[in-house]
């Protein structure tokens, strides 16, 4: 497994304002130190993980379907392309665009509990993919590598679940587990964000139940103080019904206002989504789609 102190991983740089804190999301581990925005190399652009169930082969072969298409998706900012049919016969030889994969136990330490020993385990399935190759294919499909400058974004989520209402914050206990799905997110698509600090969401007077009425104008000075070049705000409501979250996001670029919804999704696949859509309008892939899902997630079995 590759080392988690190497720079090139894909770094996510939350709360300068408050904390100068930097978190690398890689295998699930968040290191922080101060500093700044690490670059990531155009090697990680084809570098992405999924969880799959023990080391078998079978379950690897799915394993490397899942993440083709999302490396596919990270290289080139095109959300577009998830759960695109065209990528079925590229998923299907998947492993011939493999250059390494590893490894890595998510119940490390921690002891065997069934009689079948690793057989059921979830593991860290992280692949790297060989870097023409992926061209290829993204070309054949009208597309090309985003190698120029990402921007940094920075994220305004509000969640509303019965009495609950909140945003995500860089540093509240309310929402640790939002936050590590959404900066998870983020690094799978290849995009630097930014949170708010609750204590700067408090002097700008913004809350769950404001943040949907909040003018752009009062977000850009929280924004800026961290460095951000964009911001992309997202609303969560939990439906009962679908048992899932309906999502709304928004993001202003080059003059013009791009608006998407989902439903009926779990939280981490709406943030893959949100942060995707905004990677697309970024990337200059054109408008995020909206349209309800039936994905819980890229937990293999």
């Amino acid at each position: 497994m590759a080392d988690l102190h190497r720079t090139r991983h894909w770094s996510i740089l939350i709360g300068r304002g408050a904390n100068c804190a930097i978190v690398g999301i890689f295998v699930a581990v968040a290191l922080t130190w101060c500093g700044c925005a690490v670059a990531a190399a155009a090697g990680d652009l084809y570098r992405t993980k999924v969880t799959v169930t023990g080391q078998g082969e079978v379950n690897r072969i799915l394993g490397f379907a899942a993440c083709l298409e999302d490396v596919l998706i990270k290289a080139s900012g095109a959300q577009k392309l998830a759960g695109d049919r065209r990528l079925a016969t590229y998923k299907s030889k998947a492993k011939d665009l493999v250059t390494t994969f590893s490894y890595r136990d998510q119940f490390a330490g921690k002891p065997i509990r069934d009689e079948q020993g690793t057989r059921d385990r979830p593991y860290d399935l992280t692949v790297d993919f060989e870097e023409s190759k992926i061209n290829d294919i993204l070309r054949a499909f009208g597309l090309k590598p985003w190698l120029s400058h990402r921007p940094v974004l920075a994220v305004f989520v509000a969640m509303e679940q019965g009495p609950r209402n909140y945003v995500v914050t860089l540093d509240g206990t309310q929402s640790d587990l939002q936050r590590d799905a959404l900066l998870a997110a983020a690094d799978k698509r290849g995009v630097l964000v930014v949170l708010p600090s609750a204590a700067a969401l408090a002097k700008s007077n913004i809350t769950g139940e404001t943040l949907g009425t909040t003018p752009l104008s009062a977000l850009a000075p929280v924004a800026a103080e961290q460095d951000a070049e964009a911001v992309l705000t997202g609303r969560l409501v939990w439906d009962d019904r679908q048992l899932g979250w309906t999502t709304q996001w928004q993001i202003d670029w080059a003059g013009r206002t791009h608006r998407w919804q989902i439903r009926g999704v779990t939280f981490d696949e709406a943030f893959r989504r949100g942060i995707g859509g905004a990677a697309q309008v970024l990337s200059g892939n054109g408008d995020p789609v909206t349209r309800p899902l039936s994905a819980r997630g890229n937990k293999l079995h």
